[in-house]
């Protein structure tokens, strides 16, 4: 059942997370010499880190749906480590001496693989996240604001333009964030909802979460 005040919009599916990957990769591979070394807009990570963990996420999605039995109760035991002090903590690393393209190539092939996992794996299926057990949907859901926000970040370090569809926006808004409002513009409260925006009567929130759990 939708919400009040909220029209029906549809699964979040494989095709979506495709979808975000490729904004992603229009957005960054056009860029011409960025500054990869640059602050990611408000995170205190460069944006060579920010694609990198973006990567891992994607990548992370698709180990933790991956089992026959996915666990319940904790992650699949990968190994992650930092860098450096105050930098992402990863288990998925790109080769710096692949330069940007190679980055981004990473990062391609990380989307592939949640998409494939997410498209192959029965709905019935629930798999650990800390924001509460989701189904492929779900985590369909967080590849793709993942995928959007941390787009979002880079682009503003590297000084290049990024809005992605509203309907791909409203679809994740609806299965994540159930108290983010319905009349609002969809890619400035997809930002408001992860703390990277202000919306009328409402300020940029300094704590957020997503609701992975399905709700029906």
């Amino acid at each position: 059942m939708a919400e009040a005040g909220r029209s029906p919009s549809g699964p979040v599916t494989a095709s979506d997370v495709e979808h975000a990957v490729r904004l992603a990769l229009t957005a960054l591979r056009g860029v011409d010499g960025g500054d990869w070394g640059a602050r990611a807009g408000s995170l205190e990570w460069d944006c060579w880190e920010t694609v990198e963990h973006l990567a891992d996420d994607l990548f992370s999605y698709a180990v933790q749906l991956g089992p026959a039995q996915p666990p319940s109760q904790g992650e699949v035991p990968l190994e992650w480590r930092r860098k450096r002090p105050g930098g992402p903590a990863n288990a998925f690393f790109a080769d710096r001496g692949a330069g940007p393209a190679g980055l981004l190539l990473v990062l391609e092939a990380a989307g592939a693989l949640l998409t494939a996992i997410v498209r192959t794996t029965p709905p019935t299926v629930r798999a650990h996240h800390v924001f509460g057990a989701a189904d492929p949907e779900g985590f369909a859901a967080m590849g793709v604001v993942e995928t959007l926000v941390h787009t979002h970040d880079v682009t503003a370090g590297l000084g290049v333009d990024f809005t992605p569809p509203a309907d791909l926006c409203d679809r994740v808004l609806a299965r994540l964030f159930p108290d983010a409002p319905a009349d609002t513009d969809r890619w400035t409260t997809l930002l408001w909802a992860t703390g990277r925006a202000e919306l009328p009567g409402r300020p940029r929130r300094t704590e957020w979460r997503w609701y992975g759990t399905p709700r029906r």
